[in-house]
């Protein structure tokens, strides 16, 4: 069951489950722990924090606060008119195994700007079984995605090849 939002005057959405709150609020967000958790992670290894920040800025954002310290965060890079990538969703150690991701994961999804689209999808190496508990499923059909995957591009401080031509 996706929870309902509740518009804040001036803030966007949020999602109470006292002590804890979701919120899109961009001012909420706790640049040093967002960029601290995925500097950590093996999808974002070394990820430069101007690149979080720029991450930040071009994306829906959803921050997880337990009173005043954010101890959860996910985004979702979207047209919100057709199609949604969920990303760089993570919930801080000290606070797992109490529900809190997928109650995020159920607040991303329940956001008004991505409740109609016609696609979301996300990656992941080690929580599917999270995911499918909030309707995630498998690709339906794999053979249609195609990827351009460049390994480890933070840690080595260089540039991204550049598309050749043609």
């Amino acid at each position: 069951m996706d929870p309902e939002p509740r518009g804040v005057e001036n803030r966007g959405m949020e999602w109470r489950r006292d002590p804890y709150l979701v919120s899109d609020d961009p001012a909420l967000l706790d640049l040093d722990v967002i960029h601290a958790e995925l500097a950590r992670s093996y999808w974002a290894e070394g990820i430069p924090r101007a690149v979080v920040e720029r991450s930040l800025a071009n994306s829906l954002c959803f921050g997880l606060h337990l009173r005043e310290a954010q101890i959860g965060f996910a985004r979702a890079i979207t047209d919100r008119a057709t199609f949604a990538y969920v990303a760089d969703v993570f919930v801080l150690a000290e606070h797992r195994g109490l529900g809190l991701g997928r109650w995020l994961v159920e607040c991303v999804r329940a956001h008004p700007d991505l409740r109609g689209l016609r696609r979301l999808v996300l990656v992941t190496r080690d929580a599917h079984a999270l995911y499918a508990k909030t309707g995630w499923k498998p690709l339906e059909s794999p053979e249609r995605y195609m990827e351009i995957v460049r390994k480890d591009p933070y840690l080595h401080g260089g540039s991204p090849p550049a598309i050749p031509p043609g």
